[in-house]
């Protein structure tokens, strides 16, 4: 399964984003193998609409989910009309690898 997380920096280990539309980063993690590639959020810089950038980013990539804290309305609908899951951030997870390993865990269900 392919799954986003966004975060504050490139690389997994780094701190998650909890503005999904500002994320500086959108990291593409690929479940079964836990490969994984960070990307710049192509929303990030937009006066306006960068959570509907993000959000076609994310469907661009084919991501059956993504992982972030806060989605705009506008990001919301998007992802919703796409069928991507929208998942908040758990409790106590502070880094993309976190959010990984509770995904292995079985503690966080995609």
């Amino acid at each position: 399964m392919i799954i986003i997380i966004t975060l504050q920096q490139a690389k997994i280990d780094d701190a998650i984003e909890h503005r999904f539309g500002r994320s500086p980063y959108l990291v593409k993690v690929e479940t079964e193998t836990n490969q994984w590639e960070a990307f710049e959020n192509p929303g990030v810089g937009q006066s306006g609409g960068a959570g509907i950038a993000a959000a076609q980013f994310v469907i661009d990539q084919k991501a059956q989910a993504v992982i972030s804290g806060e989605f705009g309305p506008n990001a919301v609908r998007a992802l919703d009309a796409a069928g991507v899951k929208m998942i908040r951030f758990p409790d106590g997870a502070k880094t993309g690898s976190d959010i990984l390993q509770l995904i292995q865990q079985g503690e966080l269900q995609i």
